[in-house]
């Protein structure tokens, strides 16, 4: 059975992001959405104090739980918990600056998940107090986006590497990043089965980033897009050695990889959308209650759209929470992490745009809170795969215990 309760830990790192959110970040928020950039010097400062909140810190890692059971048996891992506890108060203080905080991002999963010892040891150390670094994720394309299938960024095997051409598209801190997991194809008629993801190093000739996208929301956080053109790969930043493709035989494990990568963080994309939603619901409860006459059928319409949205806050929460239980206690939770990704986002986007109906002409207005949240929430009903992919996800595994392919 789930409990409910959390450990004594979790409330702690809960508590701890929440005050980190609610004085670090809420106060520089709209400045940042306005100059599109969370300020350098703001970042090197939060870097030197050794607080490290980036989501991956807590995800997919082997945190123990504090507390042992009478027989003396070992805590429970629980650092995906730990992490969308720690995801959704950062969503609630800001998404844009949650995702620009130094940090592997979402490079770290696949390397903590799939990288030999040597690679751990040289990509995840990087991240210290004396400069802030990124990591990258760089998956998606102009034309396979939620189609990860579907990747033409190609890898030819040379002597001592790999050569890579190709283009990647709205990869977060891409083009910051000390190092990007890239996922290429050694022969795009192998389908699945010919994908394998490497690291490659700012600097290396032939990596570039061509350019930092313009959003519609999260505009603080940089986006970027990357080419590669005869970009030389070494064997040893093959993710996972050779040994890792060659024990596979003809299974996908490039993308297996990836996808494995999508279990850890899709509840922690889901746990931003909640966090979201809250701050939307919070100020706009806030503003209610203070506001509106106490009375009469206005309130009592704001008072039934805002029970929904707490109810529906609350639903998403719930399965957002079982997705990472299962993957700490290492059940398989590919369905789970689906269904958390695609009803967190369309529940954020719901609430958001209830909250914007509830304060009318003020809450529309540039530079308001509300508002932002409104434009910061949709793309977490895109990225990560679409909705429509989730479903499919969804879909696939209800129905291949009865022999149904979807």
């Amino acid at each position: 059975m789930i409990s409910f309760e959390l450990s004594p830990q979790q409330k702690q790192i809960r508590e701890l992001v929440h005050w980190f959110a609610k004085h670090e970040m809420r106060p520089i928020s709209l400045e940042a959405d306005r100059r599109e950039a969370v300020p350098d010097e703001w970042l090197e400062r939060v870097n030197k104090l050794g607080i490290q909140l980036n989501t991956s810190s807590f995800a997919g890692g082997r945190g123990k739980s504090a507390e042992k059971s009478e027989k003396g048996e070992k805590g429970e891992r629980e650092g995906n918990r730990l992490g969308v506890l720690a995801a959704e108060e950062l969503g609630w203080g800001d998404p844009a600056i949650a995702l620009s905080l130094p940090g592997a991002g979402l490079g770290g999963p696949p390397i903590v998940s799939s990288g030999t010892p040597e690679q751990k040891e040289r990509f995840l150390t990087i991240f210290k107090p004396d400069k802030p670094r990124w990591g990258a994720y760089a998956l998606t394309e102009p034309e396979a986006g939620s189609d990860a299938s579907n990747i033409r960024t190609t890898a030819k095997k040379v002597d001592g590497g790999y050569i890579l051409n190709g283009q990647k598209i709205f990869i977060t801190n891409g083009a910051r990043a000390s190092w990007v997991v890239v996922f290429a194809t050694v022969d795009p008629s192998l389908g699945r089965a010919g994908h394998r993801a490497f690291v490659v190093e700012k600097g290396t000739p032939g990596f570039k980033a061509s350019r930092v996208l313009k959003k519609m929301g999260l505009r603080a956080n940089e986006t970027a897009e990357l080419v590669f053109e005869d970009c030389f790969v070494p064997d040893e930043n093959l993710l996972g050695g050779e040994a890792l493709y060659e024990s596979a035989g003809s299974k996908p494990s490039g993308f297996q990889v990836a996808m494995k990568t999508f279990d850890t963080t899709r509840p922690i994309v889901a746990a931003m959308a909640v966090g979201i939603a809250r701050a939307a619901y919070e100020y706009t409860l806030d503003v209610v209650r203070r506001e509106y006459p106490k009375h009469g059928r206005y309130w009592t319409l704001a008072a039934n759209i805002l029970a929904e949205a707490e109810q529906d806050i609350l639903a998403a929460r719930l399965l957002t929470w079982e997705a990472a239980w299962k993957a700490d206690l290492g059940i398989e939770n590919a369905k789970e992490a689906a269904m958390c990704k695609a009803y967190a986002g369309k529940i954020g986007l719901k609430v958001c745009a209830q909250c914007l109906e509830l304060l009318g002409p003020v809450g529309l207005g540039e530079g308001h809170l509300v508002e932002k949240l409104y434009r910061d929430v949709k793309v977490f009903d895109i990225f990560e795969g679409t909705n429509e992919v989730q479903h499919v996800v969804t879909a696939r595994r209800q129905y291949a215990p009865y022999g149904i392919r979807v």
